[in-house]
């Protein structure tokens, strides 16, 4: 009886401690499961304020004139300040929409000639329509045409704080549309143009549906995708890519509420019905030009593409504007375009 007992005893002891264990480990457990969490997050976070926040700041300083950042804009300095001045001097309608999600954005209309084709022309990533389409104004009156250059979300006077890289800005592109025809005549004539991030939301545009009003696209420096794009920032920045990228795209569903490969350049030009002008500085090392070459021959709408030697990044027309001119002019020409 007392074996009885004391192997009783010892057995309800076993178990006790294996309770003890069990509860031990399911808080350590937990514990781990709540720190990869929070390093999720916090990791998310932080790739979302790199790569998607921007706090506006608006130009107040009408002596101020901004220009992208980096040494190969140096040369260009006196030429951009030139064209911005140019720009704020000419006449201008002020006009506003409000984006498919409440946003307010706003932009500026140049009319060179009433009936004219109208080119709306979207700037670059963290940039404003002065600095990066100032000397498009004076390009598009050359040609003899209407011009309406609009700030972004997340940049210059338009609202917001989340840029997607095309992914949402397409769809604000479709609402500038809209805004065209119904304000400037059914029968307005569009030619969609973008710089770098703008070249890649008008392509991401032009594979939607759209208006038999909008005869042409100009996509100038275009990434073809914004996946390739942020993985190529982040490997230069000597950063593993693959590793980072899904807590970008992660940061921007929770905290921006956009999927960044819900679209993309690449796979919008293979479902466009008009023409398309692809052009890329060769020199360009942050946008590569085989990007533009890619979706040049992926393209089955009729198209050209112009590669500039020597052009960073959004400076073939400053570099070579005689062959930019040359180009749209013989394009367009063949394609009946005015």
């Amino acid at each position: 009886m007392k074996s009885c007992i004391k192997s009783g005893i010892i057995t309800h002891h076993k178990i006790k401690l294996n309770g003890d264990g069990i509860v031990t480990f399911l808080w350590i457990a937990l514990g781990v499961v709540v720190f990869i969490t929070l390093l999720v997050l916090v990791t998310s976070f932080v790739c979302f304020r790199m790569a998607f926040f921007t706090n506006r700041k608006e130009n107040k300083n009408a002596d101020e004139y901004s220009i992208p950042e980096g040494e190969i804009y140096e040369p260009y300095r006196e030429q951009m300040v030139n064209w911005m001045k140019e720009v704020r001097a000419m006449k201008c309608e002020d006009v506003e929409i409000t984006s498919f999600d409440g946003l307010k954005l706003r932009g500026k209309y140049y009319e060179y000639q009433k009936g004219a084709p109208v080119e709306l022309m979207l700037h670059g990533y963290r940039g404003n329509a002065e600095r990066d389409l100032c000397g498009g104004v004076q390009r598009c009156f050359a040609l003899k045409r209407n011009v309406l250059i609009v700030d972004q979300r997340a940049s210059g006077k338009s609202e917001g704080n989340v840029i997607t890289f095309g992914v949402n800005e397409s769809k604000d592109c479709l609402s500038w549309i809209d805004f065209i025809i119904n304000h400037y005549g059914e029968d307005s004539r569009i030619i969609l143009t973008g710089i770098s991030m703008g070249g890649a939301t008008v392509l991401m545009a032009a594979g939607k549906e759209l208006p038999k009003n909008v005869i042409c696209v100009l996509a100038d420096c275009p990434y073809s995708s914004p996946r390739a794009i942020i993985k190529k920032v982040i490997h230069d920045m000597k950063l593993p890519e693959n590793l980072l990228f899904p807590f970008v795209k992660l940061g921007g569903i929770i905290y921006g509420h956009f999927n960044i490969d819900e679209t993309t350049p690449m796979e919008s030009i293979c479902k466009c019905k008009i023409p398309v002008i692809f052009i890329h500085g060769e020199a360009d090392a942050y946008v590569p030009c085989q990007m533009s070459r890619d979706m040049h021959d992926k393209c089955t709408c009729p198209k050209i593409i112009l590669t500039v030697k020597d052009a960073g990044h959004g400076l073939a027309y400053l570099v070579d504007p005689e062959s930019y001119f040359k180009t749209l002019k013989l394009f367009c020409a063949q394609q009946g375009i005015e």
